[in-house]
């Protein structure tokens, strides 16, 4: 059977809509014919239930990694969404936000060899390096953002540790260049190297051949983002600054997946139990989410070209219809 499609959801920051974008890609994804496993791996403060319309009755995360003997897909379970289960977080089992390296492996083992084509991973917010390594897990990981300085430079923030996070891993067996990574996540953000590019001039002067190995590492990490809780057009404007801003400082490249404005039928479907896209099917948002997920479909795994272009465009579209 083959593994399925990956896509982890983080943000820099909390309050930004992390969750409800997993848990509404996820039903999109369904929605459109997909099996699909939404798993909360907001392993301190899960909540991704409550954006599917569910109550957190089930044995999850925690349970399966306490009893080793469990078995992850035993703990799928239905969402009342045809093609949509769910995998719950700890909320039965305290202290898994630290869980070890030892049952991360054995959870990112068993995660990709779910019974499904998709599975939408909510993550922790914050740079834990279990999160980090859970983002990891795709090198087109989603990441959500609010149109406003302190969530971008926080994402900016999380995707330097993400970087950092993957070459240190490349490079297990080599020490001096471990510690010198090491050091990135331990100094003062002033004592830190400004950019990925000092960071791997540093390694090629340790080793050339490490430093090219470097490069292509990071060649291959693509994230795909999407501004949510937006107000107005005029915020995808923050787009061009999050370009500069990567390009200078991390030396990769993004792609946008999306721009959901705010929408008071968000904290209406949560009150009411229900997922938002059943509940509010033909808002603006919920087509936003949509879109999404379609972009998803046919262009995980690849570069999408002038994605800022496709994302103005369809604020265009939708002006020009009144939606």
């Amino acid at each position: 059977m083959p593994m399925p499609t990956i896509i982890p959801v983080a943000s820099g920051k909390g309050g930004v809509g992390k969750s409800f974008l997993a848990a509404n890609i996820a039903i999109a994804l369904s929605e459109a014919g997909h099996r699909v496993v939404a798993v909360d791996l907001d392993l301190g403060a899960p909540n991704l239930h409550t954006f599917l319309g569910i109550r957190n009755r089930h044995a999850g995360i925690g349970d399966f990694l306490k009893a080793r003997s469990a078995e992850l897909t035993d703990l799928i379970v239905p969402t009342g969404i045809e093609g949509l289960g769910f995998i719950s977080g700890d909320a039965k089992t305290p202290f898994m936000a630290d869980i070890t390296y030892q049952q991360k492996r054995r959870l990112i083992s068993r995660l990709n060899h779910l019974p499904a084509d998709y599975l939408v991973l909510d993550l922790s917010t914050g740079t834990a390096f279990h999160t980090l390594d859970f983002f990891r897990l795709s090198p087109f990981g989603l990441l959500v953002t609010a149109p406003d300085d302190p969530s971008i430079m926080n994402l900016i923030n999380f995707l330097k540790l993400v970087l950092v996070r993957s070459v240190e891993k490349a490079f297990s067996g080599r020490p001096a260049i471990r510690k010198l990574l090491a050091n990135e996540y331990i100094r003062p953000h002033h004592q830190q190297c400004s950019t990925i590019s000092d960071l791997k001039t540093k390694i090629s002067s340790l080793d050339p051949a490490a430093g090219e190995k470097t490069a292509t590492l990071l060649a291959q990490i693509r994230p795909r983002v999407v501004f949510n809780r937006c107000r107005t057009p005029e915020e995808f404007t923050f787009s061009q600054k999050l370009d500069d801003t990567i390009a200078e400082k991390l030396s990769i490249a993004v792609d946008y997946f999306g721009f959901v404005f705010e929408d008071p039928n968000v904290n209406r479907s949560i009150n009411a139990r229900q997922a938002f896209l059943s509940a509010a099917q033909k808002s603006e948002a919920a087509e936003s989410v949509r879109r999404i997920a379609r972009r998803i479909e046919a262009s995980w795994e690849i570069p999408v070209p002038d994605s800022a272009q496709q994302i103005r465009q369809d604020l265009a579209e939708n002006s020009a219809t009144g939606r």
